[in-house]
């Protein structure tokens, strides 16, 4: 499955009303770190047909950002049932990610 860009305005159809799942990287063109971690969300999305990723650039979406306490990128939230349920700050290897997951 694709990743999907989340802004605010699809926020609450694309996440919080989502029937599988999500994962959202909170990320930023100049962060050498997002650089590293986006292929491997890329990677999850594509292999994990049960979940859905979403991307959250946090200059493009600094509201998004701050609403959930996003201090350092790359962030990656997992949301299930619209509520955020796991956590994960930094370059995280691929099977840690999964893990977040279940």
């Amino acid at each position: 499955m694709a990743v999907t860009v989340i802004t605010e305005a699809n926020f609450e159809n694309e996440v919080l009303k989502s029937d599988k799942p999500v994962l959202v990287d909170f990320w930023a063109s100049w962060c050498g770190p997002c650089k590293m971690l986006s292929p491997v969300v890329d990677q999850i999305g594509e292999e994990m047909a049960d979940i859905k990723v979403g991307k959250v650039n946090v200059d493009e979406e600094p509201g998004l950002a701050r609403q959930f306490n996003v201090m350092s990128i790359p962030t990656l939230i997992v949301f299930k049932d619209g509520k955020a349920v796991n956590m994960s700050v930094g370059v995280q290897p691929k099977d840690a990610i999964v893990a977040l997951l279940k």
